[in-house]
């Protein structure tokens, strides 16, 4: 019955969280360390291989689009972004559609300082120009 569903699409849910970060679970960060410190990176697989790519790409001039489903991610990926001094813009579901046309422009000006956009998914898919 719905029961069932439910406990499906929760399981499928929680599997999600591990595949992201595990930060996402309540809990599990250590409070007591530096918000930003390099544990952020070290323990997530998936944050190590990044933290790598995107360092390269940085050192060699290229900018990155970084989509995401879970909004919790970005906020992760946020804490990341000013962890390593790294310039960007977000772009989510709760932006406001001014807001979205200023970062917009902001990563599209003429020699931006912008390395990154951080977008959800929900609010890429709305005639965005990039």
């Amino acid at each position: 019955g719905n029961g069932n569903r439910t406990a499906v699409l929760n399981i499928v849910m929680q599997l999600r969280k591990c595949a992201g970060h595990p930060y996402l679970f309540p809990g599990i960060e250590d409070r007591t360390l530096d918000p930003l410190g390099e544990h952020l990176v070290e323990n997530c697989g998936k944050m190590v291989l990044l933290d790598k790519l995107l360092l390269r790409l940085k050192e060699r001039g290229h900018r990155v689009l970084l989509f995401t489903q879970m909004t919790r991610i970005l906020d992760i990926l946020e804490d990341y972004m000013h962890m390593r001094g790294f310039q960007y813009c977000r772009i989510d579901g709760n932006t406001t559609y001014e807001d979205r046309e200023e970062r917009i422009d902001s990563y599209n000006k003429p020699d931006s300082e912008k390395f990154l956009f951080l977008l959800s998914t929900r609010a890429g898919g709305l005639g965005i120009n990039l």
